[in-house]
């Protein structure tokens, strides 16, 4: 791996420094895999950040797996009498001994409760806490020292970054928070007629334990099993699209996580979502910020792009607004000249995060967690209906939605400039009106 770094370093020939990129990112993953869960987790952390390690490799990451062998069944014995104080025979009419499935920090195993329903329980993988607390300190410890080594490495604010990787890994290894983040989205969705979130068992939750309703169903990559169900693919692609504009943009908390084997399909055609170990947070500033950027370059309207950047801080005000706007342009055109069912906007807030480093910006880790999602999905909308694009399905929900939000802001933008305005000729006029009052005291 560092040879092939030192190569890259030194390689001037475009094909092969992309060649090169390719065996970088393999190695990495290669290299990840080995180290363990941590550095497992890490890998797909960085996958969200173009901005650390380049686009290629953060591609290679994003393919980076973390299925581990299982641990022993006497292990999960064992936990369950730590956890309820009492033997898991006790709780569960059933519990299949091999899992359905074992990853890096945790695994699942179907079972069935003595009430008789089939639930899936999740259970931390033993010691996993200490281990990971060795590896983050290891990782910061790396981090600081790059950053004194090397005062260009400010900019990516690395000790953050592995600050974040340690709020990522604690929310996954307290099962309790993935047991709240399913009920919240649960409740967010339960209106929602195109998205169903399974139900958690609170009383047989725990730390390190959580029990969520079992889902039947299949991948919603299994497009033969879909055929066969006479599933509406069309209609898959249109209940996918609303359920995350609604969870991102109407609510502000999205299933973050959304690789086909997180997304089930039962048999009449109902989209279940599983495993809530990320989730993504998008306050309600950023949700206008993305939605208006978006508005702004599908119009092509990219002057209004450069300015909501400035507005919001996100470009230092020593950068040259044109310039920028040239940047955006230079996005925008290549993207939304395409026919419209080949439009991905997460492809286009890639690109524009991507620059970032231009115009020293600073992205905000859960916008790029947003658009690395975004892409996600667009990919599994194409595989399941290539023919159309997705974002057209859930027109009428975004319309709606932009009018109620953007609506509103568009005029609190307008009063802010004509107050700005008004404030601004104040002193003037009140000039005018102390002229035209010593004048006409000076009348006889």
């Amino acid at each position: 791996m560092l040879i092939t770094a030192i190569r890259l370093r030194y390689c001037s020939d475009g094909s092969r420094k992309s060649e090169l990129l390719e065996i970088l990112g393999q190695q990495i993953c290669a290299f990840f895999i080995e180290m363990g869960p941590s550095f497992i987790k890490l890998g797909q952390f960085l996958s969200t950040r173009p901005d650390l390690v380049g686009q290629k490799i953060c591609d290679k990451l994003t393919m980076l797996q973390d299925n581990l062998p299982p641990f022993p069944f006497h292990d999960v014995e064992k936990i369950f009498l730590q956890e309820f104080g009492k033997p898991l025979q006790t709780i569960f009419a059933e519990m299949q001994q091999e899992p359905v499935a074992a990853a890096s920090i945790a695994q699942v195993h179907k079972a069935k409760l003595i009430n008789g329903a089939q639930v899936a329980v999740k259970i931390l993988r033993p010691d996993i806490g200490h281990k990971v607390s060795k590896d983050i300190k290891f990782f910061m410890f790396f981090a600081l020292m790059i950053e004194k080594l090397s005062s260009s490495s400010k900019r990516l604010r690395l000790p953050d970054v592995v600050h974040k990787l340690e709020q990522t890994l604690s929310t996954e290894m307290d099962l309790r928070l993935e047991a709240a983040a399913a009920d919240e989205l649960r409740k967010n969705c339960s209106a929602d007629n195109h998205i169903n979130i399974p139900k958690v068992f609170w009383a047989h939750s725990s730390e390190k334990v959580l029990t969520i309703e079992w889902i039947n169903g299949v991948s919603i990559n299994q497009r033969k099993q879909l055929q066969q169900a006479n599933i509406n693919r069309k209609n898959l692609v249109k209940k996918l699209a609303v359920s995350f504009f609604n969870q991102a943009f109407r609510d502000g908390f999205f299933h973050a996580d959304l690789h086909p084997g997180n997304i089930m399909v039962d048999d009449i055609g109902g989209i279940h979502l599983v495993d809530f170990g990320i989730m993504g947070v998008l306050d309600e500033h950023y949700r206008i910020f993305i939605a208006e950027i978006l508005y702004a370059f599908i119009n092509r309207d990219y002057e209004r792009v450069a300015d909501i950047h400035f507005e919001i801080g996100l470009v230092p005000k020593h950068q040259s607004p044109h310039l920028f706007k040239l940047a955006c342009r230079s996005i925008g055109e290549p993207i939304i000249g395409l026919p419209v069912e080949q439009i991905s906007i997460g492809k286009l807030l890639k690109h524009l995060f991507a620059i970032s480093h231009k115009f020293d910006m600073e992205i905000r880790p859960e916008l790029l967690l947003l658009q690395k999602t975004m892409v996600t999905v667009e990919g599994i909308g194409y595989m399941l209906y290539p023919k159309v694009n997705m974002w057209q399905l859930a027109e009428p929900w975004i319309k709606q939605w932009a009018r109620r939000n953007l609506g509103a802001r568009a005029k609190l933008h307008k009063s802010a400039k004509e107050l700005s305005k008004i404030l601004a000729e104040l002193p003037e006029a009140l000039a005018q009106v102390k002229t035209l009052l010593t004048k006409f005291n000076q009348q006889p």
